[in-house]
């Protein structure tokens, strides 16, 4: 069912960047003159902040409404700033124009697309040269230079070149060495294992193909700039042709190996199905790809989660000595981090992990390569593997998180104040042990279960998370949650 769009809504909002890039409706807020006024301000930023030694910049672009067309705008205007340019000749995932802007030596890449939100939005995100997105510093001194007006001139008085490259080319060679490729796609050929990959008419339509051959079998591959009246966001919600097809596959082959792999729209957010056609968030995978990556690939380094990450993620890096680092939700965060230590890897409940041997940024498809290789190797389903870690760690959890809209942004500081002074000491029926206000508040209870009440920034709504040793635990929360905030 397509999103309903009130006309108030649709006034033109001041150019902001969020958590990770720039986005608004298409023709309202995020039209090609606001395009061309952002990139060449966002490539001077990039050259400010990072030096001149290159005046390279990467474009790239998803498969989104006018997607190309944008990207396009904002090549010529960077072009025309003085920059040289490498535009994309095709879609590709946003990771892999991160990867060429180290790979090349660029200032950076400048990507139009929305991520995950529905298809009514665009957006432009901002990549530095080190592999990653900018920090806010670089943002602010772009909306600076946007609200005081500045334009870009050439120091040289000429435009720069634009020239176009192959986005997939380098990013698959470099995936293809992080894992044994020969050996998943021997399992595929044998039939010990099936793989489905839903990649919601995005970005990584085509990438596990590339990546490992033609026995992939992907859903949803033809680019629909609706998204089917939803967004490409690895929820449940949306999955039911993949959950559907995996029970299908299930129901005839009960012995066999099967994995489902799910893509945002720009394939830097990934989520999984077991082979019973259970949805698997990134809370289920992180402790999995711990355990792979220090057990069988043999690295090392710090484990960073977001606040909203599972406890078990901590409880398996323990069984393998390492260190647990924790920030505030957002990638940013993960990737500030992966720039000053050694990690092994960094990851968000939403989908997003990385890999410090990698670059400082969320790749879905080396995530789902990795998943693969886990599950061709232990010879388990994922729902088994990650029952077997529970077992391990003596932890066994569930995890649930909703989003409650409230009435007005009124509301939203009248709670947030209300949590500020008047913090709760008990939370249904349970007492409050600790609290966690590094990026909301987060709450343990005695009961080893915890909630967390964050605030989007934007708009009003309210974001609840919990996890606790039994459902009804969790659900108790979440129900506590709900009502104290009608209370107030």
């Amino acid at each position: 069912m397509a999103a309903h769009v009130s006309p108030a809504s649709l006034a033109t909002k001041p150019i902001a960047f969020g958590t990770d890039g720039w986005r608004g409706v298409i023709a309202a807020d995020f039209t090609f003159e606001r395009v061309m006024q952002v990139a060449p301000l966002a490539a001077q930023a990039l050259a400010q902040s990072y030096g001149d030694s290159s005046r390279t910049v990467i474009v790239g672009y998803d498969r989104r409404f006018l997607s190309e067309e944008f990207a396009r705008a904002a090549a010529e205007s960077i072009s025309a700033a003085g920059f040289e340019v490498l535009f994309a000749e095709g879609y590709a995932p946003t990771p892999a124009f991160s990867w060429a802007a180290k790979q090349q030596n660029a200032l950076g890449a400048i990507v139009i697309t929305a991520s995950h939100n529905p298809g009514m939005y665009s957006g432009l995100k901002v990549k530095g040269g080190f592999g990653g997105s900018v920090p806010p510093e670089v943002t602010q001194k772009i909306e600076a230079m946007l609200q005081s007006g500045e334009s870009i001139t050439p120091s040289s008085g000429q435009a720069g070149s634009i020239q176009t490259f192959d986005p997939w080319q380098s990013y698959c060679e470099v995936l293809k060495t992080r894992v044994d490729v020969a050996a998943i796609q021997a399992a595929i050929a044998s039939g010990q294992l099936t793989v489905f990959a839903d990649v919601m008419h995005g970005a990584a339509a085509s990438g596990l193909s590339r990546l490992i051959g033609e026995g992939v079998q992907e859903l949803n591959s033809d680019r629909d700039p609706l998204f089917e009246g939803g967004a490409p966001e690895p929820l449940p919600r949306y999955l039911g042709r993949l959950i559907q097809t995996i029970q299908e596959r299930r129901a005839q082959a009960p012995q066999d190996l099967i994995v489902g792999l799910v893509f945002d729209g720009d394939s830097d957010r990934v989520a999984a199905v077991d082979g019973q056609g259970n949805f698997l968030s990134s809370q289920v995978l992180i402790p999995i790809l711990i355990e792979h990556l220090a057990v069988n690939r043999g690295y090392s380094g710090e484990v960073i989660k977001t606040i909203s990450g599972s406890n078990l993620i901590p409880k398996v890096a323990e069984q393998y000595g390492l260190s647990i680092y924790q920030t505030p939700i957002g990638y940013k965060y993960i990737a500030d981090r992966m720039l000053e230590a050694q990690v092994l890897l960094g990851g968000e409940e939403s989908g997003g992990i990385g890999y410090g041997h990698h670059i400082p940024e969320r790749d879905a498809l080396l995530s789902a390569l990795y998943v693969l290789e886990a599950v061709m190797q232990s010879g388990q389903d994922l729902s088994q593997r990650y029952s077997a870690l529970q077992d391990q760690t003596g932890y066994h959890s569930t995890y649930d998180r909703i989003d409650l809209p409230l009435a007005s942004m009124e509301v939203r500081a009248r709670l947030l104040e209300t949590l500020k002074t008047q913090p709760p000491t008990e939370i249904a029926g349970q007492a409050v042990v600790d609290c966690l206000s590094i990026d909301g508040y987060k709450f343990q209870l005695a009961d080893e279960s915890w909630l967390l009440i964050r605030f989007s920034g934007t708009e009003p709504v309210l974001r609840l998370y919990s996890e606790g040793l039994t459902d009804q635990a969790v659900q108790r929360n979440l129900r506590w949650s709900k009502d104290w905030a009608s209370a107030i």
